[in-house]
């Protein structure tokens, strides 16, 4: 799917790529979560170690980040949020899902929702040396997560025509998450190939060691660990391109490690999952 979007753009094809966010995020990504925090077999429990083991994670891996840009010279106004900010939404959840089944999603949604928070409220002070913090709490996946947690811990459910509704439209996510990774990498213009190439690599390093080390602290085992690492190792998100262009940093840079570290996981994450499975 993600090739496909690429392709379509290469051959002149239009993509509404601003509509496509927009519709994804505010409704179709919302739907998704609800319904399967929902409808999850998870204990609360066992999504509140993993929401631990994640914060814990993220705060390592932008611990190491920063003393290993500070050691290179490198600004981290640029390069720390992308660093510690994965792929989590549109690479991390359809990998989950389709390596771990319905189990391994519940993990992953709440990861990601964790990510979501973490770079849009710290990320974006980062790139921008400001912003509020209670931005985050507007966007309708943070919403869509605090009340499918709700429903779960109190086991409720919807109305089954409500919940076949919301279904339908949270199935449209995951076509449209990837084909929308593949059209964003299409239209970047990467630069500073040979630093975005040691870069990714070293971020895909980081968070498979310190995802791991903090999984066996946290005593997960099973589709928990596995997807805690895969999120945690997913490669640099659009969204950092888009926050750098924004907020006048060096958006090129960062254009470059989205390509190169997508690259790079189309070979790493099979064989990471290879280990995980």
């Amino acid at each position: 799917l993600a090739g496909l979007g690429f392709a379509w753009v290469k051959l002149g094809f239009e993509y509404r790529i601003q509509f496509v966010t927009r519709l994804a995020m505010t409704f179709a990504v919302p739907c998704l979560v609800f319904t399967a925090l929902m409808q999850s077999d998870i204990s609360p429990e066992a999504l509140s170690v993993v929401s631990l083991a994640t914060i814990t994670g993220f705060a390592g891996i932008t611990l190491v980040s920063w003393l290993l840009l500070r050691l290179a010279g490198l600004p981290t106004r640029s390069y720390l949020q992308p660093m510690f900010m994965g792929n989590t939404g549109n690479l991390g959840l359809p990998l989950c899902l389709f390596a771990f089944g319905d189990q391994g999603f519940a993990y992953a949604i709440v990861i990601f929702a964790i990510s979501s928070i973490y770079g849009f409220s710290f990320g974006v002070w980062v790139v921008s040396g400001g912003g509020s913090p209670l931005k985050v709490l507007r966007e309708p996946m943070v919403g869509a997560t605090l009340l499918g947690a709700l429903f779960l811990w109190q086991d409720w459910q919807t109305p089954q025509f409500l919940t076949r509704t919301l279904g339908l439209i949270g199935q449209m996510a995951i076509p449209l998450m990837l084909l929308t990774l593949g059209v964003a990498v299409a239209r970047l213009h990467p630069g500073r190939i040979p630093r975005a190439v040691w870069l990714s690599a070293a971020k895909l390093a980081i968070g498979v060691a310190l995802a791991s080390a903090v999984g066996r602290l946290f005593g997960l085992d099973g589709p928990a660990f596995g997807v805690l690492v895969l999120q945690l190792s997913t490669p640099v998100a659009v969204t950092s391109y888009l926050l750098t262009e924004k907020y006048g940093a060096d958006s090129e840079a960062v254009a470059g490690m989205v390509v190169v570290s997508t690259l790079m996981a189309v070979i790493g994450l099979p064989v990471l999952l290879g280990f995980l499975i």
